[in-house]
């Protein structure tokens, strides 16, 4: 092998530094290692999120409403801080260290709720029929889940990103193999997601809530273990400065030229002379037609040329230019993301909820938590994603030619259809089960002798559009994104959930405020036998068919971004 051969040409290095060697680092040796942080950070994550809303309404002593808006707007900020960990790693830090960082804070904000749960004088004091918690046990229960949103928001941007790192973008084989990693990516999350809807939701309803986070903090530590091992087999992508910065510098440049004519000639912008890109790990990016406006900040004047150097305030690379172009392109599918996750975050609160008023016994022995039926949606996910990525891609490509079977936008515009059906099927099941109290006159009773199982589908046809949307989002946001902002696109894709979660809550503030009016129960009432559920599931069904038709129109207009010349 020739030394030029020798290296990765996508500008990575090892963890000394030195060009990645092809042949020592990266490909699926190193992300056996990412994989396998990334189940044990999810099966802690969801070990303590998915009953997160029982916790607060039977230890901390909640509402419903109140209980699942705490839910919402704290699951919610886990997907806003993505932000903060993209920008330490695109800018600053890497990716690999803003890990390594960030899961320190985790494992403390994770030690910190097991202590709250099972410690004398932080645990809420309980009776038999309810628990009094103080205000400092509920501030330290609160205090420990935001430093645990901040920790999983370092770590949520940068490990998806990280893996695909692994795999040369400027390799035909690597570069097929990077596909099939956000599948296996996504399908590790759910292996982690599986064992915390189980197995763990079963010991904090059964044996108690200390062993029941206890465990997540401990899965937490194991992730942060199988991170670490892997390190002298890693490639690293160098950190670029701030995208931000660059960002705000084509708007001023182009504002301050806001006269100037762009050239027909779009070869006459200003660019770097030689084949590599003057943005450190990034490669050049072709000039593109949308938001002329911006080619404005690429425009040499003559001010610019009477200068030695050129100063980024006043002139930009197109490369630089079309960086924000790719930005503003993607935003309108980032926003048709939203609704989707409004969808998605019921399995953790209306669902939840809804179950708690079924039959949860199977057999006359066992009782299955209702939080637990999340599984269901897991095993789902773990069904379709090989599926996906051995039977659907090359049946699809038969049809379509193209070598991922379905193209990124249709995939998630599929994922958006199945998402519609799973809020009808939830709004069905609650038509009947309400029809079932009327009939039988159950309205009082805290469990209906309904069974719960009636619930499994449409868990399992939300974790069917989770395969679609979810996976296209990891791998459109990833594939679309400048090579120097890929953490900070991760985490943009990430935002939709935070702001889905954020719009769930307001919906169900809305329709509470608005259905409660002159003494009524209104929709979702703390006794679901004398409210309307299914009405809030129409709202969401309703919703999701608005937005699947926007975003067709979204997907038509959008551009795929084109590169060009060698990666540095």
């Amino acid at each position: 092998m020739e030394e030029s051969d020798m290296y990765t040409k996508d500008g990575t290095v090892d963890i000394h530094n030195k060009p990645a060697n092809r042949k020592t680092t990266g490909k699926w040796k190193a992300c056996g290692f990412i994989l396998g942080n990334e189940c044990c950070e999810r099966l802690a994550y969801y070990g303590m999120s998915t009953n997160l809303v029982n916790y607060l309404h039977l230890q901390l002593n909640q509402g419903i409403t109140a209980a699942a808006n705490n839910v919402t707007n704290w699951s919610g900020t886990c997907y806003i801080t993505p932000l903060i960990g993209a920008f330490l790693a695109d800018s600053y830090l890497g990716r690999y260290w803003t890990i390594a960082s960030f899961s320190i804070i985790y494992v403390i904000g994770m030690t910190l709720l097991t202590l709250s749960a099972s410690v004398h004088g932080l645990k809420p004091a309980c009776d038999k029929d309810s628990c009094n918690p103080t205000s400092t046990q509920t501030a330290v229960c609160f205090t420990a889940l935001y430093l645990i949103a901040l920790g999983t928001g370092g770590i949520k941007p940068c490990v998806s990103s990280f893996g695909a790192d692994q795999f040369d973008e400027t390799d035909d084989a690597e570069r097929k193999k990077k596909s099939s990693f956000f599948n296996y990516f996504y399908l590790s999350i759910n292996i982690g997601a599986l064992i915390a809807s189980s197995v763990l939701v079963w010991i904090q309803m059964n044996v108690g809530w200390g062993w029941g986070f206890g465990i997540p903090a401990v899965a937490m530590a194991i992730a942060v273990v199988s991170f670490f091992s892997g390190s002298s087999l890693y490639r690293l992508q160098k950190p670029g400065g701030s995208p931000l910065t660059r960002i705000i510098q084509v708007l001023v440049a182009s504002l301050r030229k806001s006269h100037v004519e762009v050239p027909a000639d779009k070869s006459l912008l200003h660019e770097t002379a030689d084949m590599e890109c003057n943005i450190t790990a990034s490669r050049k990016l072709e000039h593109t037609e949308k938001f002329r406006f911006l080619d404005k900040a690429a425009v040499e004047t003559e001010a610019d040329t009477v200068k030695e150097s050129v100063d980024p305030w006043r002139l930009c690379t197109v490369t630089q230019v079309e960086e924000l172009k790719s930005i503003l392109r993607m935003l309108p599918i980032w926003a048709s993301g939203i609704v989707f996750s409004t969808v998605y975050s019921q399995m953790s609160t209306m669902f939840v909820l809804q179950g708690n008023t079924m039959d949860q016994h199977i057999g006359p022995n066992f009782k299955i938590p209702s939080a637990s039926l999340s599984l269901f949606d897991t095993l789902s996910v773990i069904f379709w994603a090989p599926v996906y990525d051995q039977i659907i891609i090359p049946f699809a490509r038969k049809f379509t030619g193209h070598e991922r079977g379905f193209t990124q936008l249709q995939r998630m515009g599929i994922g958006l259809v199945i998402s519609m059906f799973s809020m009808v099927v939830a709004g069905i099941l609650e038509v009947v089960r309400l029809d079932y109290v009327r009939r039988n006159n159950y309205y009082d009773l805290t469990t209906i002798p309904m069974s719960i199982f009636w619930q499994v589908p449409q868990y399992f046809l939300i974790g069917c559009a989770e395969v679609f949307t979810f996976i296209g989002q990891l791998e459109f946001f990833y594939d679309q994104a400048p090579d120097a902002m890929r953490s900070l696109c991760s985490a943009l894709s990430l935002t939709t959930v935070a702001l889905g979660n954020y719009l769930s809550t307001l919906l169900v503030t809305i329709v509470t405020k608005v259905t409660t009016r002159n003494g009524k129960p209104g929709w979702i009432p703390d006794n679901l036998n004398r409210g309307h559920l299914d009405y809030f599931y129409w709202l969401l069904a309703i919703l999701s068919v608005l937005n699947f038709f926007v975003y067709l129109f979204i997907a038509k207009w959008y551009t795929y971004k084109k590169v060009t010349g060698k990666p540095q």
